[in-house]
């Protein structure tokens, strides 16, 4: 075998490769797609095509080559099936053929394929075989059932083709336009080598590389298959080394110079192809795998979205009865409707507690809410935050008292000015971590304290209360976020209060967290806020 034969063989091998390599990928990326379905037929076809196309012209033997010249026809007829059923579905990922198609075009395409494969096609070789010659055969009848089937499926494939292209718009447009171009190319090709030059000027040594002549098409309609996102793009990477290592191992054929030798690199080329194909069959199931995930993952955060929605909803309706019947129960209380017995005074006074209690949890809620989706705005004003936490430190005292609790406050001297929301920092900060101290804390006592440190403002609450477990750190600050017995000591408690404590607080540019030496040993709750503020 000569360097041209050689190169010959290589450049029909790499394009062989490179043909099933496409097809496969292009089928795993979506074994469900039809249009995956026949685009895998046409490669594989074609590869076995291009194949028995090229050995057909290196044997002199007339027998070996009559065969193959049959197995050139048999596969060429599916090879114009499996491009018509391409061209009718693309890009669809599905379509049911019809009756017709199934119980008429189907039998007869398989009854012209085996009637290739005998005499009534091509009876014999005439005269002698040669190698790199293109043999003389007598042609049989069987010829022009041939013709008919394989020539009348790709006119028909073309032209339905090139109408579904006129009504077509679009993205869809485009992947057909994508697939013509292909197409264009393929057929130039093999009018120009296989007809023109090899009829006209008597030239037939291109007639062999018919598989390169394909490859076009094949190229185009992967692309175009990708485009249209019925193939994996992450694929390509794993696609591209399987083929990169089929043309080394197949090269490594090419070269060899004993039979032995030949027929070792042909079953490592092999092979590599089998292993190559599972590994993108395994690339493409992690790609769908982690495709289901996120599609999951969105389903979830869609539902999400949808429940918080209705909970917002349902909060504010819920918080706007409970709002009116405060009022109703505040104005019964105070006398507003006219004096109340002995025995209704305490009643309305506990339903009035609890309806306040009831309101301040729907808000909460709400107020989590908004400051997990960011729609909270802060005010910007300037205010003494001494003040702030002296205030939330008295409107506790009441209740500490009441638990016999020493409750204290201590502030460095000098200047506490902050530009921030008042507000929000007093009610749903400060006072939040002193209200929860005073409710954790069986006896004992509770030490707020306000200081200067390295530019900040340090506020700190220390009680000898429950205290805080490694467990329980890890769901402090978060929403609706519980210690593990906290409803036991605090029956009230939403588990929102610390998690809108730390947003507010990260929206002042500060940082708060929990320290605690275990179970019944205390806590401390420190915030750290900026001295000097950015504008919020």
């Amino acid at each position: 075998m000569g360097v041209l034969a050689n190169l010959d063989l290589l450049t029909v091998g790499i394009t062989v490769a490179a043909t099933a390599v496409l097809g496969t990928s292009v089928y795993f990326s979506d074994r469900s797609s039809v249009t995956n379905k026949m685009f895998l037929g046409f490669a594989v076809v074609t590869a076995f095509w291009g194949t028995i196309n090229f050995l057909s012209y290196q044997f002199s033997n007339p027998g070996i080559t009559l065969w193959l010249l049959r197995g050139i026809l048999f596969f060429a007829v599916f090879q114009a099936l499996f491009l018509y059923e391409f061209f009718s579905v693309f890009p669809d990922s599905t379509k049911v053929f019809s009756k017709k198609h199934k119980f008429i075009l189907i039998p007869v395409v398989f009854a012209a394929a085996i009637l290739t494969l005998t005499p009534y096609v091509f009876s014999g070789i005439v005269g002698a075989a040669t190698a790199g010659q293109v043999a003389i055969v007598q042609k049989g009848p069987g010829l022009i059932l041939f013709g008919i089937v394989a020539v009348g499926l790709v006119l028909k494939a073309l032209w339905s083709f090139f109408s579904k292209f006129r009504k077509a718009e679009g993205d869809t447009r485009h992947a057909i336009s994508t697939v013509l171009i292909g197409t264009v190319i393929t057929f130039a090709l093999i009018i120009f080598f296989n007809l023109i030059l090899a009829t006209v000027f008597v030239n037939p040594k291109y007639v062999p590389l018919g598989a390169l002549f394909m490859f076009p098409f094949v190229a185009f309609a992967s692309y175009a298959i990708m485009k249209q996102h019925l193939f994996n793009i992450k694929v390509v990477a794993t696609a591209g080394l399987v083929f990169i290592l089929s043309i080394v191992s197949f090269g490594e054929i090419v070269f060899s110079d004993t039979v032995p030798l030949v027929i070792f690199r042909t079953s490592v080329f092999a092979l590599v192809l089998i292993f190559g194909i599972n590994l993108i069959r395994g690339v493409l199931r992690e790609v769908e795998q982690r495709e289901e995930i996120q599609k999951l993952a969105e389903e979830l955060q869609e539902t999400n979205e949808r429940q918080e929605g209705l909970i917002h909803f349902i909060g504010h309706e819920v918080k706007g009865f409970l709002t009116k019947a405060q009022g109703t129960f505040a104005a019964l209380s105070e006398g507003d409707l006219g004096p109340l017995s002995e025995t209704m005074q305490p009643f309305v006074e506990r339903a009035l507690q609890d309806t306040r209690d009831g309101v301040t949890s729907v808000s909460d809620i709400l107020k989590a809410s908004n400051l997990k989706k960011g729609t909270t705005e802060y005010k910007k004003e300037l205010f003494d935050l001494k003040e702030v936490v002296q205030a939330a430190v008295e409107k506790a005292r009441d209740a500490a008292e009441a638990k016999g609790l020493k409750l204290s406050f201590t502030a460095d001297e000098g200047d506490f000015t902050l530009t921030g929301d008042k507000g929000e920092i007093g009610d749903h900060v400060f006072r939040n971590l002193v209200d929860n101290s005073v409710n954790y804390t069986p006896s004992g006592s509770i030490d707020v304290t306000l200081k200067h440190a390295d530019g900040k403002y340090v506020f700190t609450v220390k009680d000898t209360g429950v205290g805080i477990t490694e467990e329980d750190k890890k769901r402090l600050f978060t929403e609706g976020g519980h210690g593990k017995e906290s409803q036991k000591v605090n029956v009230h408690s939403t588990g929102y209060g610390l998690f809108i404590a730390k947003k507010v607080t990260e929206g002042h540019g500060g940082t708060i967290r929990a320290e605690s030496e275990g179970e019944g040993k205390g806590s401390s709750f420190i915030v750290e806020l900026p001295t000097m503020l950015s504008p919020l």
